[in-house]
C-alpha cells in the first residue's frame, strides 16, 4: 500500500475514534488534525471535509478495484467477483475502522445518505467495466450481475462488521462463485426464467448458494 494511503488510513482511524467517542457534530477538524499529528492545512490537502474523511478508505479501495479491473482478464465476470473479494478482504484487515464507521454512520442521517452513494459507486464501476469488456452481452444482464455481486458483498460485509455472524471471505467467495456459475447457466438456457428462493432470516450465504445450486441441478435432470 502506498505511504499516502497508509497516512490517510491513520487519519480516518483517528477521526472515527473521535466521532464514536464525542459524536460527529461535536468533533472538529482541528481535533482530528491534532490526534493525527498534522496541521489543519495538511488535513484539507487530503480531505475536503469531515464527511469525506469518514469514507476515505472507500476512495482507496475504489481506486484499487479500478486498477485491478484495468488489467487483462480472461473472464471479465470472474474479474468483477475477484475485485469484490479484494474490497472485502481489505475491509477485513481494516475491521476496526469498518466497525467504528458503522456505528457513526448509523447515528448521522447525512452520512447514511453518503454511504448509499458510495456503495453504488462500486456497482457502477463493475457495470461500466463489464459493458466495455463484454459489448456483445445483454446490457441488462451485465447490470444485474454487477448489482447482485455488489449487494452480496455488502450484505456479508455488514454481517462481519456487526458481529452477527462469522461471515468470512470464504463465504463471499463461495457465494460469488455460485453467482458466476448461475450466470453461465442462464446464458445457455432457452427463455427468460426467473428463480425466486425464500430462506429464513439468518440463513448463511453458503447454505443459500448450496441449496439453490442443488435445486437447480435437480430440476435440470
Amino acid at each position: 500500500m502506498p505511504d499516502d494511503d497508509a497516512f490517510r488510513l491513520t487519519v480516518v482511524g483517528n477521526a472515527l475514534r473521535l466521532f464514536s467517542e464525542q459524536g460527529y457534530e461535536a468533533t472538529s477538524v482541528d481535533e482530528i488534525a491534532d490526534a493525527s499529528g498534522i496541521s489543519r492545512r495538511t488535513f484539507f490537502r487530503q480531505f475536503r471535509s469531515k464527511e469525506d474523511v469518514v469514507f476515505a478508505d472507500h476512495e482507496i479501495l475504489l481506486a484499487q478495484a479500478e486498477k485491478f479491473l484495468a488489467a487483462d482478464h480472461d473472464d471479465p465476470l470472474s474479474a468483477v467477483c475477484d475485485a469484490a473479494m479484494l474490497v472485502f478482504e481489505r475491509f477485513a484487515q481494516w475491521r476496526d475502522i469498518a466497525k467504528r464507521r458503522y456505528v457513526v454512520v448509523r447515528a448521522v442521517p447525512a452520512l447514511r445518505d453518503r454511504e448509499i452513494v458510495t456503495e453504488f459507486r462500486y456497482q457502477r464501476l463493475f457495470g461500466d467495466y463489464l459493458r466495455a469488456a463484454l459489448p456483445d452481452e445483454s446490457d441488462l444482464d451485465l447490470v444485474q450481475f454487477a448489482a447482485v455481486v455488489t449487494t452480496t458483498h455488502n450484505y456479508l460485509l455488514r454481517r462481519m462488521v456487526r458481529d452477527t455472524s462469522r461471515a468470512t471471505a470464504t463465504d463471499l467467495r463461495d457465494a460469488l462463485a455460485a453467482l458466476r456459475r448461475g450466470f453461465a447457466g442462464a446464458q445457455t438456457d432457452a427463455g427468460d426464467e426467473i428463480v425466486v428462493a425464500v430462506f429464513p432470516r439468518g440463513t448463511s450465504a453458503r447454505r443459500i448458494a448450496e441449496t439453490v445450486r442443488e435445486r437447480l441441478a435437480a430440476d435440470a435432470d
